[in-house]
């Protein structure tokens, strides 16, 4: 007789949900691995290749020595560079000393999370949210309150909203800007008027996610770290990934102030210690290099949210905003939901997602791993000759419900 060993399993990985870009990608390579041609617009991840300025780097890191281990919190090097960064870009003075550089921006944000949240301690997530949010803060024992916004708002949670959700058990606040999954980005104006909400309170840590913060299509990057007040409180977080197509050389950092950031050098040395060292030495070359092959990916994605917006809008029903920046478009499909081909209905943007994959041949995430049952997103991190075949599936496919 065999035994069902996953009663061993913690309680906090039973209640942990799987990240649903990853279950959405990984159904998408199952069907194309039955000879099926599917487009998956579901993954997160430029379709560029990481500039070669880059990669040049890391065997040049290779060949000086750069493969032992690193200080748990990054070295020396990239910190200075990191440093460097945010007094060019950001205007924001950080040292050595607030820097902590990690395997991806998920991770700096887990031990954030770990460094600061205890059982029954709230954090509010803006919505739509990246999907790692809400299971990361229950996996500390915390309790997500999401505060959502809609398409009327451009997905954008106002001022308002974030005064009503604060109580005494607020612990943290997390957003992104650029935002996965809507690539709406937040003004300084709007980040102020935030800011205003949150300062009055003496016990409350910020997050702000900027991984997108170099695929921005209107012109400086607002970070809330800048307003007066904001810095000492805030934990920005960024990345290689999607500015410098590195997704798969894993590197993240976070500017905090020092108190959290050695709280969560302090993490990092218990779980992962420091990221690859090799990796680092390009980065910091990535960061003081040309950044044009940046800028260049920038304007392709520009011109593929202008093509994506026109084909969507040619399909009967479908609601979409003008996101300015990231990779993505955040489409409202609940007219379909009750609709039926005389075999399927879609009832939710699951069902949607999952008739589409099937029907359609194309991949994207259902709205509801993002925190709006209402919506799915495309990511069109893909060639403007399969995001023409895709959306134009979507559309053949779609005529066919009533």
């Amino acid at each position: 007789m065999s035994l069902d060993l996953s009663v061993m399993l913690s309680d906090k990985i039973q209640a942990m949900s799987e990240s649903a870009t990853i279950k959405m990608a990984q159904k998408a390579r199952e069907l194309a691995a039955k000879g099926v041609k599917v487009i998956s617009l579901s993954l997160g991840e430029p379709d560029f290749d990481t500039p070669q300025y880059i990669k040049d780097a890391a065997a040049e890191g290779l060949a000086k020595g750069y493969t032992k281990y690193t200080p748990v919190s990054g070295l020396a090097e990239l910190k200075k560079a990191i440093v460097s960064k945010f007094k060019r870009e950001n205007d924001l003075e950080y040292t050595e000393k607030d820097i902590v550089v990690s395997t991806g921006a998920k991770q700096s944000i887990a031990n954030v999370f770990l460094s600061t949240v205890n059982p029954g301690d709230e954090v509010i997530i803006f919505a739509p949210y990246w999907v790692s949010y809400v299971e990361l803060v229950k996996f500390c024992g915390g309790i997500p309150v999401v505060v959502g916004a809609g398409i009327d708002q451009d997905f954008k949670v106002n001022a308002q909203q974030v005064a009503a959700a604060i109580n005494d058990k607020t612990k943290v606040i997390i957003f992104s800007s650029p935002c996965n999954p809507t690539g709406s980005l937040y003004s300084q104006e709007e980040l102020e008027s935030i800011a205003q909400v949150i300062l009055p309170h003496n016990n409350l840590i910020v997050i702000s996610d900027e991984i997108y913060e170099h695929i921005n299509f209107v012109g400086k990057h607002a970070s809330i770290a800048t307003i007066p007040g904001m810095k000492e409180i805030t934990a920005v977080v960024n990345g290689f990934s999607k500015g410098y197509s590195m997704t798969g050389w894993r590197l993240g950092y976070m500017a905090a102030p020092q108190w959290l950031a050695a709280a969560c050098d302090k993490v990092q040395g218990q779980i992962t210690s420091g990221a690859s060292s090799f990796s680092q030495y390009a980065a910091a070359i990535a960061l003081e290099g040309d950044q044009t092959p940046t800028r260049e990916m920038t304007a392709a994605f520009l011109t593929r949210k202008k093509l994506v917006l026109e084909l969507l809008s040619q399909i009967p029903g479908v609601k979409v905003n003008n996101p300015q920046g990231a990779f993505y478009v955040f489409p409202d499909i609940s007219y379909y939901f009750g609709k039926s081909n005389g075999e399927l209905t879609i009832n939710n943007a699951d069902d949607f997602c999952e008739i589409m994959l099937a029907e359609a041949h194309v991949g994207c995430v259902s709205g509801s791993a993002f925190g709006n049952d209402d919506c799915i997103r495309i990511s069109y991190a893909a060639s403007e000759e399969n995001l023409r075949t895709a959306i134009g599936n979507l559309h053949r496919v779609l005529t066919t419900f009533k």
